[in-house]
């Protein structure tokens, strides 16, 4: 008699033979950008609290404040009773800074680009999405039911042919992330709006990675270049810059109302923790009232892009607090992490399926309570690594 899931030791074992078996790490996060794994106290460089909010007394006080007054959980999805005054007060503000009529909230960022693209874009339509979109939006489009076409935004050329050999669709999307969460560069959101204009095609960004540290409010990439009112559907997620949890949608009245009604994520899924939201509210205060917080991790992580780059790594051009340095090998994106943890610092080892073959990385990410000498000390740690390896 056989056994149903017999396969998946042999399934397993290519995985582990080939640098891409993932382990469960159990990391505790500490004050100021550190955190506890394996029993060392590390500077946490592979998380995304790319604002440093995640422990700022602000935000832990006011979800002290609302878990006091509301409870851990709301219990109910946001379509029957888990829409909380709180939740009203962060789609409020949500809409204020972005310049928009409404917000919407998913419960995470991943929700919110996979519900709203599969209650969007519809089976008679033409999809375009970049090659190194986040699998969220990849999972959104296959969602959806609409033909898909992968574009390079390296290749608007390309891109520019097939959007006008589309001809037999009822609707034609261009969907991108703003800022590569992998590569740390951004979208060329204005030629994309040239090309989407003179094709007819409507544009869908997820801002993950730009809301809260780029442009001069910090609204994310479509405002540092001066296309906001060019985009048909922004969407954010409150998980990295505010250090909270959740996704969101900003546009028009009719825009979140059909969401409320159509995007299955938002529909069938618990609301947000009221405290989260107390939390995701106070950070957004913060962003809008302290600029100097993004613009210092914007100018630290340029640095640290230029003393990599002297020491002889090949780290791509981007903008914002990712800074990847490519190694090629899964097995030496590896061992390069572990030496970095000996060092004292936590950074994530990226392999394929997450980029492409041949492109496994370390995948830095700078931080508001990174200093100077933190980043000294990791440059430093990389060369030592270099050195001892012959690379």
């Amino acid at each position: 008699m056989s056994v149903p899931l017999d396969w998946l030791p042999d399934a397993i074992e290519p995985l582990k033979t080939g640098g891409l078996w993932r382990h469960r790490r159990c990391v505790t996060p500490l004050a100021d950008g550190w955190c506890e794994y394996e029993g060392r106290k590390l500077k946490n460089l592979a998380g995304n609290d790319y604002l440093n909010l995640a422990h700022e007394p602000r935000v832990i006080a006011a979800m002290r404040d609302a878990v006091e007054a509301a409870g851990s959980g709301v219990t109910a999805s946001a379509l029957v009773s888990g829409r909380t005054p709180w939740h009203q007060r962060l789609e409020e503000d949500l809409a204020r800074f972005h310049g928009e009529e409404s917000a919407v909230l998913f419960p995470t960022g991943y929700a919110a680009n996979l519900g709203t693209i599969a209650a969007l874009v519809g089976s008679d339509d033409v999809i375009f999405c970049d090659r190194m979109n986040h699998a969220c939006l990849v999972d959104g489009c296959r969602l959806s039911g609409a033909k898909l076409r992968i574009y390079r935004h390296t290749e608007l050329d390309r891109l520019a042919a097939e959007l006008q050999k589309a001809t037999d669709f009822q609707r034609k999307w261009i969907v991108t992330d703003s800022v590569f969460s992998m590569e740390g560069d951004i979208a060329p959101l204005g030629e994309l709006c040239d090309l989407a204009e003179a094709h007819g095609a409507s544009i869908i960004i997820d801002e993950a990675h730009a809301f809260g540290l780029l442009g001069e409010q910090g609204r994310g990439a479509a405002e540092l270049l001066n296309v906001e009112s060019r985009i048909a559907v922004r969407i954010g997620t409150l998980s990295k810059a505010l250090g909270a949890l959740g996704g969101f949608v900003v546009g028009s009245q009719d825009l979140t109302d059909w969401l409320w009604n159509r995007a299955r994520t938002q529909m069938f899924s618990t609301a947000l923790p009221v405290p989260i939201c107390a939390a995701a509210v106070a950070a957004l205060e913060i962003v809008a009232s302290e600029p100097d917080r993004r613009r210092s991790v914007v100018l630290l992580a340029e640095d640290l892009r230029a003393r990599l780059r002297d020491c002889g790594f090949d780290v791509p051009a981007g903008i914002g607090p990712i800074v990847p340095v490519i190694l090629g090998s899964p097995e030496w994106t590896l061992d390069a992490a572990a030496h970095l943890a000996e060092a004292g610092y936590l950074v994530a080892a990226i392999r394929p399926p997450t980029v492409p073959q041949g492109t496994s990385r370390l995948r830095i990410t700078v931080n508001a309570a990174c200093t100077e000498q933190d980043l000294t000390g990791l440059v430093t740690a990389l060369e030592s690594w270099q050195v001892v390896r012959g690379c």
